[in-house]
């Protein structure tokens, strides 16, 4: 049904993940993240609200192994829930309850951990660690997307895949990288791929228009006077 990979960056403190699942629009109900905090994926028979609810108490100064029994102690039907976290420290947790779907599995590494339920193969899962590991220089978001890309040619889930995610926070209250691929008959995270090659470039610019248009390129648009000056004037 699911699988994902999510980590933490030391370098740069972004925090994010990448998830794929046959069931559409993923994104809207088991990703979530926080800049400064964490970043949670509540998958399985989802609870959408487990991923505000880890992230309000890693804010509140819990780890993620903390939030995570905080989450399975006082939850309701907890057994029917997969949890993945990881803390702005990079500390990794999961849980994985007894009524997960088909073959489940979870793998960890230094800030990054990855897990699936209803999979093809175990060896999907920790494949998509492997090649996050694989690439320590490229961006937070291109290694998310190698693992979620890995874990798909490893075997992916069970059945086809129909939508796709990658989210990345860092230092502003949004996310700096929300791409989503909601529902594609075949090769959703190929568009992913796509979308992120064409938005990767222009990230840094989407952020300065935010915080100081004054600053900002121009927007590249018919019409804008202001393209090809950096100076904003």
């Amino acid at each position: 049904m699911t699988f994902s990979i999510l980590a933490c960056c030391p370098e740069t403190a972004q925090l994010g993940m990448a998830i794929a699942s046959s069931s559409p629009a993923v994104a809207s109900r088991c990703a979530w993240a926080r800049a400064g905090v964490g970043v949670v994926a509540t998958q399985n028979i989802t609870d959408p609200t487990l991923g505000p609810r880890a992230l309000d108490l890693m804010a509140l100064g819990a780890s993620a192994t903390q939030a995570v029994e905080i989450l399975v102690s006082s939850a309701a039907h907890i057994d029917y829930r997969q949890l993945l976290v990881v803390d702005a420290r990079g500390r990794t947790a999961s849980f994985s309850g007894s009524q997960i779907l088909g073959i489940a599995a979870v793998s960890s590494g230094p800030a990054v951990i990855a897990g699936g339920n209803l999979l093809a193969d175990p060896a999907v899962i920790p494949a998509m660690t492997k090649a996050f590991a694989a690439a320590p220089s490229a961006t937070l978001g291109e290694r998310l997307l190698q693992g979620l890309e890995t874990g798909l040619r490893v075997g992916g889930e069970a059945g086809p895949v129909h939508s796709a995610s990658l989210l990345v926070v860092e230092k502003a209250s949004w996310p700096i990288v929300d791409l989503r691929i909601d529902w594609a008959d075949a090769a959703p995270i190929a568009a992913l791929r796509q979308a992120w090659t064409v938005y990767a470039p222009q990230i840094g610019d989407y952020v300065t228009r935010a915080l100081d248009p004054r600053r900002a390129p121009g927007y590249g648009v018919p019409g804008d006077s202001r393209i090809g000056r950096p100076d904003g004037t």
